[in-house]
């Protein structure tokens, strides 16, 4: 199975489970929300967030301005994002999966967000104009690509110049040995295809960012995280959350 079919599968299930009242939470995304943030969301939103951070929280996101989260599922982020850049704002939410924008659209509907539009399609190729939007947003879904150079060049294409890049996401440091990396259970958990943090900055710079920051948020422990216990111990210690900054000239 391709690396893009697992990603599909494992979150089609994942939309399937949130619309029945079940949670896909882990260790990588349990306790990333304040109460009040969740509060004010439709439960279906929350219990489909499979993020490793949040974004919304960091990417000082300011009245009027337009936001697109890559990878959206749920509809989380896109939520929290159009309370921020309020009426006269826009949030865009682009996801390939369709029971994940089926999901989405049902919470939009009941939170009553008219300010927002999901969008179908990849990240590889996102389905909007050059320099479209004022913020990138993603949260732990760019590790799942791939063909991650081309992620980060289509960002810097449709963002606005000093457009802003503000994404959680799964990072490396130190050696992932290659029965990781070959392990389809973790890449679609967010740990096999992790970037290590030199390689994050350096696809960046190619791809014409500047004032790239990364800050690990979370170290991961994988204890009791119902993967193999011997790949469990090769990538603890190793895998972190983080949130990664930069900006397009």
């Amino acid at each position: 199975m391709e690396i893009k079919d697992a990603v599909k599968a494992k979150y089609a299930e994942a939309a399937l489970k949130a619309q029945s009242g079940g949670c896909g939470c882990d260790p990588v995304t349990e306790n990333l929300y304040t109460d009040s943030e969740k509060a004010a969301l439709p439960e279906g939103a929350v219990l489909a967030s499979l993020g490793c951070g949040n974004p919304t929280a960091l990417a000082d996101l300011r009245a009027g301005e337009t936001v697109l989260d890559l990878g959206s599922g749920g509809g989380i982020d896109v939520l929290l994002s159009a309370k921020r850049v309020g009426p006269t704002g826009k949030a865009y939410g682009l996801d390939m999966t369709d029971e994940m924008l089926a999901l989405a659209r049902e919470n939009q509907a009941k939170a009553g967000a008219t300010n927002v539009e999901f969008l179908k399609g990849e990240i590889e190729n996102i389905p909007l104009p050059p320099q479209a939007v004022d913020v990138i947003i993603s949260n732990c879904v760019i590790n799942l690509s791939a063909d991650k150079a081309r992620v980060l060049k289509e960002a810097h294409r449709v963002l606005r110049p000093g457009g802003r890049f503000a994404v959680s996401d799964v990072i490396c440091r130190g050696e992932i040995p290659d029965v990781v990396r070959h392990s389809m259970e973790l890449w679609v958990g967010c740990v096999a295809g992790a970037l290590a943090e030199g390689e994050y900055r350096r696809l960046l710079q190619d791809a014409g960012f500047v004032d790239i920051d990364i800050e690990p948020t979370r170290v991961y422990e994988f204890k009791d995280a119902g993967i193999d216990d011997v790949l469990a111990r090769e990538v603890t210690g190793r895998v972190m959350g983080a949130f990664i900054r930069a900006r397009k000239p």
